[in-house]
């Protein structure tokens, strides 16, 4: 797979091919609030917990709604909820058919936030790996500009999106997509306000927020759809 240069400089920021290519897991911990939440009728994530997959789109998060013990897990196209001792207490399959209509342009239940919210964390934790996945079709627009074509067999908020890089740090600058579960017209902006380093040194991006996106590009101040903050951020082989 040949890499471009802003692809080469980012994934160097986020610490490196070989790190990369030999992660499997990805652990974290995140506090994430905004309109979209209110929209829904969902509680916020209160130092949630998110454990994820590097290379395959499966992901947990506990927990998921309002039930402490309940972890919503996504696994491709699938979502189902377990218990605390990893008992299946419901599952959807093809999760993504059931947001066309209904009650879901006004409420989301546990499986609904599971297959949104585990999607969503997985594309941006995994953004490195994403840029060396050959399912992805990439093209740099520009220098610092990259365009991401996804396939179906990956679950993500559309098919086409951008990512806008920082030339001189390689590190990601704002995420542009839209959303298309929660609307056609959900054209959002997921701008990175700030990154750390966790204590073995690795970068990643700590605080989000994401607005909604001008027809020209730029990430409108307000409304705060969803603000994510990650507490904490690890890799592991």
């Amino acid at each position: 797979m040949v890499l471009s240069q802003t692809a080469e400089k980012a994934i160097a920021a986020y610490g490196g091919k070989l790190l990369w290519q030999q992660a499997r897991k990805i652990e974290a911990e995140v506090s994430v609030t905004g309109l979209a939440f209110m929209l829904k009728w969902r509680p916020y994530f209160r130092r949630a917990r998110v454990v994820e997959a590097v290379h395959t789109s499966v992901s947990r998060i506990t927990p998921i709604g309002r039930r402490s013990g309940v972890t919503g897990v996504l696994e491709g196209p699938d979502v189902r909820l377990e218990d605390a001792t990893g008992n299946i207490l419901a599952d959807r399959n093809r999760a993504r058919d059931y947001f066309v209509t209904g009650r879901r342009l006004f409420w989301w239940d546990d499986l609904d936030m599971s297959y949104f919210a585990n999607y969503a964390t997985w594309n941006y934790f995994t953004l490195p790996a994403l840029l060396m996945n050959e399912e992805i079709s990439w093209s740099e627009l520009r220098p610092g500009l990259l365009q991401a074509r996804f396939p179906d067999s990956i679950p993500t908020h559309n098919r086409i999106q951008q990512f806008t890089f920082d030339l001189q740090t390689g590190l990601l600058v704002q995420h542009d997509y839209t959303a298309e579960i929660i609307s056609p017209l959900a054209r959002a902006a997921n701008v990175v306000l700030r990154h750390a380093k966790n204590d073995r040194g690795l970068v990643y991006a700590s605080e989000r927020r994401v607005t909604p996106r001008s027809p020209k590009g730029v990430a409108m101040p307000f409304p705060v759809l969803i603000h994510i903050d990650v507490h904490d951020y690890r890799l592991s082989s």
